[in-house]
């Protein structure tokens, strides 16, 4: 499992930094990756925090910019994303 586990990691990691562009935060991130890439929200949890440990300055500004926008995705968007986004990562494999 070793290489094809790892290759599902940088997916993961992929589609967080995608939700990151839309400036979701990690729990409206695990939700849309649960919901539309069925992706354990455990997993999404892990990765999330793995990048936060190795980007702690990024994410300090993260959290303080989410809290004030207000143009965040619809459902069908997020959806729309999502599956463009595997569709996108299944073609660079």
């Amino acid at each position: 499992m070793g290489d094809s586990s790892a290759s599902y990691i940088h997916m993961v990691q992929h589609l967080i930094e995608k939700c990151l562009i839309f400036h979701m935060s990690k729990e409206e991130c695990m939700e849309a990756l649960s919901k539309h890439a069925d992706i354990n929200q455990v997993i999404t949890s892990t990765v999330w925090n793995e990048l936060e440990k190795e980007n702690k300055e990024f994410f300090e500004a993260y959290h303080t910019q989410t809290q004030t926008r207000d143009d965040r995705m619809s459902e069908a968007e997020t959806n729309e994303m999502i599956q463009k986004m595997i569709a996108d990562s299944k073609d660079s494999d």
